[in-house]
């Protein structure tokens, strides 16, 4: 799916996504990612089952205020105390799937919010 919106230069979007895939700005990116408003990176977990504390915990240095939690194709909760990191300290945490996750991001952007998302792979 291809999606339009357009904010200032420099920040990420995602533009559209797909099977396996998804694209920011433009530019395709494959894989587990760490999406900001002006960073990408790879989010070193192999799949949902191997999610630990420890990936949740390490997204507490980018300072967000809310984390969105792409589940990959379908939803699906992890245990609480996976991201308790993160609700102690009262940042938010939803969970979706990948897809709704980039288009929240998005409007999330939009709002000056500062959003991560943390996608495992569609």
């Amino acid at each position: 799916m291809k999606m339009q919106q357009s904010l200032g230069q420099g920040r990420n979007l995602f533009t559209g996504y797909g099977e396996g895939h998804v694209l920011i700005n433009a530019q395709r990116h494959e894989g587990n990612l760490i999406v900001t408003a002006d960073s990408v990176a790879p989010w070193q977990v192999a799949a949902f089952e191997d999610l630990q504390e420890s990936h949740f915990s390490a997204l507490l240095a980018l300072q967000p205020e809310v984390v969105l939690f792409g589940t990959g194709k379908s939803l699906r909760f992890c245990h609480p105390r996976l991201s308790a990191a993160l609700a102690n300290s009262g940042i938010g945490v939803e969970t979706m799937d990948t897809q709704a996750a980039c288009r929240t991001f998005n409007i999330l952007l939009a709002e000056d919010r500062r959003v991560v998302a943390a996608l495992l792979a569609i």
